[in-house]
Parts: structure tokens; C-alpha cells; sequence
């Protein structure tokens, strides 16, 4: 995993790229992040980069620089991000119908009833969800306005998605289907890509998180 420095109008909220190796060695690039010559010299080194996911309508910002870095690999986003982002050359669509690269490696799940239109990943052999914005998780925060927001939403120092964004889940009875498939996976470490990665009772802390919904 990798992380870094993002603004989203005004809020410190961080962003994190998550590096899945699979059995064949092969690299997958989950929403990535800007890169500087150190990471890029990182992830070489780590292997051969096959595939680069933009999981959601909204991580997309870097992906023209990590399709650059990494020209050889495969660029996956959902549907509507091929239509948002024309300029990038997406290669498939990503959604619950996985690539057989990564078949029974990297589960995927799509949360329906939500604008952002975010595929989920799980990753049996380490037990991990790999998401974005299926909730936040900031213990802490220097950024005293973005500290403010957490708090106001009251979700500073817990696992959680803040009020003013759940106006993005247009039909909660379609998302509560989701999530309920979602805690079918045993997972034990959830990755976000705001805030801190959540490795203890990360089960119970996502169903937490989430019972806003039902």
C-alpha cells in the first residue's frame, strides 16, 4: 500500500493506492496515486504491473499517470467512468465479473444504489477488503477544518461515512443487499482510502459503520 497527500474541496482527506500481488506474480494497481520516482522504482521492483483499477467514479485522478508509468498494463473503471474520463483508454469495464487474471484471487462485489458506482475486492488468501469509499476511518487529523467536518458528521475517531455523503446512496434497499453480501466475506482488515486502514475487528467495525443504511 502506498499513500498521499489529496484535497477534496478543501478537506485533508488523504488517498491510498492498495498493491495486490497475484499468483503469477503479477502486480494489481488499486486506485492509484501520484507517483513520484521513488514509488514508481518501488512497484518495479515489486514486479510487472498488469493491471491499474479505477474502482469508483472518483479515483480516477492519477490514473492517467500511472497508465503512463506502467503502459503495458490493462485500465479497468466502472462503466460511467469510461464516459466521464474520455481522454483515458479504458481497456474493460470493472465490475462483479472478474478478470481472469485475478479469478478466485480478487473477489469483486459492486455496491448498488450508490452514485459512486465502487466495485469492492476481497482478497481471500489475506483476509483483506479492499475499498474507497465504503466508509472512513480518521483517528486523527492535523487539518483543524477537515478535523471540524469529521467531528460535526461525528465520525472522528471511528469507522463510519459522513452524513452529508450518504446523499450519494439514491436506493439504500439495493445498498443494504450489497452490504449484506459484503459481510457474507471474513474478512480481518479493511483498507480505505481515507483515513487509517482498519485491522482490528475490522468485521464488526465495517457493520458498525455501515448500519446507517438499514
Amino acid at each position: 500500500m502506498a499513500d498521499t497527500p489529496h484535497r477534496f474541496i478543501g478537506l485533508h482527506i488523504g488517498s491510498r493506492m492498495t498493491i495486490v500481488r497475484l499468483k503469477s506474480g503479477m502486480l494489481v494497481l488499486h486506485s492509484p496515486i501520484a507517483l513520484s520516482t521513488a514509488l514508481r522504482e518501488e512497484i518495479t521492483a515489486l514486479g510487472s504491473v498488469g493491471h491499474i483499477i479505477c474502482p469508483n467514479l472518483f479515483h480516477h485522478v492519477y490514473a492517467a499517470e500511472a497508465v503512463a508509468a506502467f503502459p503495458e498494463a490493462l485500465l479497468h473503471g466502472p462503466a460511467k467512468l469510461h464516459r466521464k474520463r474520455k481522454d483515458l483508454d479504458f481497456d474493460t469495464e470493472f465490475s462483479e465479473t472478474p478478470h481472469p487474471d485475478w479469478k478466485d484471487e480478487l473477489l469483486p462485489l459492486t455496491m448498488q444504489g450508490s452514485l459512486l458506482h465502487e466495485t469492492l475486492l476481497y482478497h481471500p488468501a489475506s483476509r483483506t477488503l479492499i475499498s474507497c469509499d465504503l466508509v472512513e476511518n480518521f483517528n486523527r487529523c492535523e487539518h483543524w477544518f477537515t478535523r471540524w467536518y469529521l467531528k460535526l458528521g461525528g465520525i472522528f475517531g471511528k469507522v463510519g461515512w459522513h452524513p452529508v455523503l450518504r446523499l450519494v446512496y439514491l436506493n439504500r434497499r439495493r445498498a443494504r443487499e450489497s452490504v449484506a453480501k459484503l459481510l457474507e466475506w471474513p474478512f480481518q482488515r479493511a483498507i480505505v482510502a481515507h483515513g487509517d486502514i482498519i485491522t482490528e475487528n475490522a468485521h464488526t467495525a465495517v457493520s458498525k459503520g455501515l448500519a446507517w443504511l438499514f
